[in-house]
């Protein structure tokens, strides 16, 4: 290892990072390097939506976890960092500590998650033009896939030399998309599989004569870049999600942290979908989840119950499908998480299944089965967000109104610009 670069998904979702060289790396772990008391609240255009809390003054050491460290190529070590404040204790704006508290949360209870993770992403030529452009490109296409076969190949060999092997691997729906499937894993875990998969990607398309874009919306009117959780949930190493006694064998806790999940969604767009471009993915008709239901293999629920079968080794789980690329992958993780401990601990009672497209329901069946439009606005969203005591809950009062912060100055901002060519590479590592 040359180098060890300590990374950070920041409020809205933005990849930052610190670097030091070989011989500070146990100092990078052990006393952190410094950044502003204002890394919560910068923005994707690197402005800072500063708050009575956080200003000039201040500092907060990011600490790099040199268990999850791995070298990639040429040397270059790369580690998940925590944010400690500067006695070493870990602050309330460490990103990282929301999805640990909730998987805390959810073992007091005597349960265990999973979550996996599918990451979408644009490939480019060097001149930012989407692949296929000029020739076009079918989606799942093996021609297009194999024309990219060499790039797909080297990735797949690379994140699994760092312990991240690919579920899947093909061209997705839009130009130049792809879609990679990460395995199941312990969660915080599983959101450090997220930044380390970016960066590997990131890095492979660069030796290709690539670039790469996980915006959410890279192209006005183009395919949207999803970034689908799939959770699932045990007790004593005994699914949830399957073998109980309720509709499509959910057991009366698995049903009610799918019926948790439901309820407060809404409240947390802000995070799971909720950049300058976010809007444009989230809408009916694009298999984005832009309802807050739950159907058993329905596209366009928010919420899609995947059963345990032969065509389904991990088990049963549920697959988060509104969650975009945008999103800071500790903060979604532990929303949903934390949403589904909520249903638990309240026994809530699951709705009825949305067995057809959302929009064809009519009042009645809506209504039975709690039908509620995602936000795709950033008034709605920002509005639902800031009322939510249950997102306040899970992310704290310090991030929770962090990310309050970061999303109005973002939607005021990029009123009326080209949002799309502002943010393309925004969230690329």
């Amino acid at each position: 290892m040359r180098t060890l670069t300590g990374v950070i998904s920041d409020t809205g979702g933005i990849i930052r990072a610190k670097t030091v060289p070989a011989r500070r790396i146990e100092a990078f772990a052990r006393s952190g390097m410094g950044a502003s008391l204002t890394w919560p609240v910068f923005c994707v255009d690197n402005g800072i939506a500063m708050t009575p809390e956080l200003g000039v003054v201040g500092d907060l050491r990011l600490t790099a976890d040199l268990e999850r460290a791995v070298v990639l190529d040429r040397g270059f070590g790369w580690a998940p960092a925590d944010v400690r404040d500067q006695d070493g204790e870990l602050s309330p704006y460490c990103w990282r500590s929301v999805t640990r508290r909730q998987v805390d949360r959810l073992a007091s209870l005597g349960i265990e998650a999973l979550v996996g993770n599918e990451l979408e992403f644009g490939l480019l030529d060097e001149a930012g033009r989407p692949l296929g452009e000029r020739d076009g490109w079918p989606c799942y296409g093996a021609g297009v896939y194999s024309e990219l076969s060499e790039f797909a190949a080297d990735l797949c060999e690379r994140l699994d030399a760092v312990d991240l092997p690919v579920e899947q691997i093909h061209a997705e729906y839009g130009l130049g998309q792809f879609e990679i499937s990460l395995p199941p894993r312990e969660p915080v875990r599983a959101a450090d599989d997220v930044l380390l998969a970016r960066a590997v990607i990131g890095r492979t398309c660069r030796d290709h004569a690539l670039r790469v874009t996980f915006s959410p919306v890279p192209f006005p009117g183009g395919s949207g870049n999803g970034a689908h959780m799939h959770v699932s949930l045990t007790r004593d190493g005994v699914p949830l999600l399957a073998g109980g006694p309720l509709a499509e064998e959910l057991t009366d806790d698995g049903a009610s942290a799918i019926a948790g999940i439901v309820r407060h969604l809404p409240h947390a767009i802000a995070v799971l979908a909720g950049t300058v471009v976010s809007g444009e993915r989230l809408q009916p008709g694009h298999w984005s989840g832009a309802f807050a239901c739950w159907g058993v293999e329905n596209r366009e629920a928010a919420v899609r119950l995947l059963l345990a079968n032969n065509g389904n080794p991990h088990g049963a789980n549920v697959e988060v499908k509104c969650v975009d690329s945008g999103a800071n992958t500790y903060l979604a993780t532990g929303l949903v998480l934390g949403f589904a401990a909520l249903g638990i601990e309240g026994r809530l009672e699951l709705p009825e299944a949305v067995t057809v497209d959302p929009t064809e329901l009519s009042s009645e069946q809506a209504g039975a089965a709690a039908l509620v439009p995602l936000p795709n606005d950033a008034a709605g969203r920002i509005e639902l967000f800031e009322k939510s005591e249950a997102a306040r809950a899970v992310l704290g009062p310090e991030l929770h109104a962090a990310v309050a912060a970061v999303r109005r100055y973002e939607s005021s901002l990029y009123e009326g610009e080209d949002a799309h060519a502002l943010t393309r590479f925004a969230w690329s590592s």
